[in-house]
């Protein structure tokens, strides 16, 4: 499919699935081999302002940042200082049943932990400043929902626990580790912790949308999510972070590996999550998957190892839900580059 025909077919899928050009939109990239050959962005930045979303713009990323959380998990155990068979009370020796809970099963969500989402007495501390070790405890003596290995169970404490041991183990914090040895090494100059009181060049505002119409994003404080979910990137820096993966800038291959591995639970079941990503397929064809979701903002990113096609959608209103369509374009450049 000749280059101009592909960007066709894509414009017309994105303009079928959202047609509404003044309210909060998204902005799209495809590669293949590493480099951008589809960008486009659409609806606003700021409705307030009137001003249009481009490329450039910086979104909350959400829980895309568990792939982050995983691979600092990774680079410290290739750095010897942690392995992920490890339990949780070698780190946090008062965790309830730390001792039967390990690195690996926070990080396949295993460990039967409650995921802090759940828990009713969130709204009262959702825009407090919170240490990541009140974070751990204000989930930590909750109910188990199983026991480790048990079963899958999407589970957001898992990962702000992984984001404490982080700080404890490399005895700096979450933000700085993954600075220095990921986004620096990765050339990703657009992708921060999040913070709504610091000046964030090119931010994109975030929106609801009610019967009423658009209104601003919920607040709430990014230490909540943590290593979770308080990432915030473009579309760009998150092309830099894949191709940092595929080119073994940040880990061994063998020890990046870890992360795309079809996990078993203790009866033997195999499950399609590995260390921060769902490992599904398109036609048989092997991707690697994650989203996010948080106040105001979606996030969407698919890619498929064996044709080094990295399709990603960011969106700045939690109406548009970028999933589908990035699969449908995920689809569509296989399609094109199966021949």
């Amino acid at each position: 499919m000749p280059a101009q025909k592909f960007e066709k077919k894509l414009d017309s899928l994105i303009s079928v699935e959202f047609k509404e050009k003044d309210g909060p939109g998204l902005v799209f990239l495809v590669s293949k081999n590493g480099k951008a050959i589809y960008e486009k962005a659409i609806g606003k930045a700021n409705l307030e302002l009137n001003v249009d979303l481009k490329n450039e713009n910086v979104f909350q990323i959400a829980s895309m940042t568990k792939q982050f959380t995983a691979v600092a998990i990774l680079i410290l155990e290739e750095q010897g200082k942690l392995n992920v068979n490890e339990t949780v009370s070698k780190y946090i020796p008062d965790y309830p049943n730390g001792d039967k809970i390990t690195i690996h099963h926070l990080l396949t969500h295993t460990s039967g932990i409650k995921d802090f989402t759940k828990i009713k007495a969130l709204k009262d501390i959702s825009q407090k400043e919170m240490t990541p070790e009140m974070m751990v405890d204000f989930f930590k003596n909750e109910k188990v929902d199983f026991l480790p290995g048990e079963k899958f169970e999407y589970n957001n404490s898992g990962y702000v626990l992984l984001g404490y041991i982080i700080e404890l183990v490399s005895k700096e914090s979450y933000e700085n580790f993954l600075k220095k040895n990921i986004f620096d090494k990765a050339g990703m100059k657009n992708t921060f912790y999040a913070t709504d009181r610091q000046i964030v060049k090119n931010r994109a505002y975030g929106y609801h949308k009610k019967e009423s119409g658009y209104v601003n994003k919920t607040v709430i404080s990014y230490s909540i999510p943590f290593s979770s979910g308080a990432l915030m990137s473009t579309s760009a820096d998150l092309l830099k972070w894949q191709n940092a993966l595929t080119q073994n800038k940040l880990l061994k291959k063998e020890n990046l590996e870890k992360a795309f591995r079809k996990n078993h639970l203790n009866n033997g079941e195999e499950f399609s999550y590995g260390y921060g990503w769902h490992l599904k397929d398109i036609k048989g064809i092997p991707t690697r998957e994650h989203g996010g979701h948080l106040f105001g903002f979606k996030s969407m990113a698919v890619y498929i190892p064996s044709k080094d096609i990295y399709a990603v959608t960011l969106s700045n209103c939690d109406c548009n839900s970028p999933t589908e369509i990035t699969k449908k374009i995920a689809e569509i450049m296989l399609k094109n580059y199966s021949n």
